[in-house]
Formats: C-alpha cells, structure tokens, sequence
C-alpha cells in the first residue's frame, strides 16, 4: 500500500514537471512573436506617421497658396 502511494506521488510532480515545461514554451512562443511583430509595427507606425506629415504639410501649402492669391 505505502509504494502504491510513492508511485502516485511521483506522478504528480512529472504532471507539474510537464506542465511547467508546457508554458515555458508556450511563454519562449509568445516572446518571439511578440519581438517578430514589434519589428513589424514599428515599421507600419513610421510609414504611417510619415504619410499623414506629408499630407498635412501639403493641404497647409495648398491654403498658403489660396490665401495668397486672393489677399
């Protein structure tokens, strides 16, 4: 009876043992997409940012020039 009991526990820390080792990769995963993606992002902000400046710099020298040619 006492080594049915000793079996039982070991099985358990394997169970904990696996389920650590579970989301550790699970964890390792999420740290490479996150980096992956952030690369991404960063990149898609920049472009974006860039555009709109462009953009509203553009309509500001369009009113300058309307102004302009009606003063």
């Amino acid at each position: 009876m006492v080594l049915n009991m000793q079996i039982l526990k070991d099985e358990k820390a394997q169970g904990a043992a696996e389920y650590i080792l579970l989301f550790g990769g699970v964890i390792v995963i999420a740290v490479v997409a996150a980096i992956f993606y952030r690369n991404y992002l960063t990149g898609l902000g920049n472009e974006t940012n860039a555009t709109d400046v462009q953009n509203i710099t553009n309509q500001l020298q369009n009113l300058t020039s309307a102004v302009n040619q009606t003063g």
